[in-house]
């Protein structure tokens, strides 16, 4: 076990036990959204208005190719 990890239980001991639910109910959050960073990048991303020349170069060529065949599964 981690010197942190003993120190928070140490902590955690001393407090009385409404306390002790607060600091487990802080954690479980901080998990959830340590969990969630990676959701989170992409949100941020995805509400990014700022032009993106190169994706919507490469959108007007792909486009341009006329490629209109559907996709087959087996290709991939």
């Amino acid at each position: 076990m981690s010197t942190g990890t003993q120190e928070i239980i140490r902590l955690c001991e001393a407090l009385p036990d409404d306390k002790r639910t607060e600091v487990a109910d802080f954690a479980r959050f901080l998990l959830a959204r340590a969990e969630h960073l990676g959701d989170l990048a992409w949100e941020q991303r995805l509400a990014d208005l700022r032009p993106l020349p190169k994706l919507e170069a490469f959108l007007r060529e792909s486009a341009a190719e006329g490629n209109d065949a559907p996709l087959d599964l087996k290709r991939l």
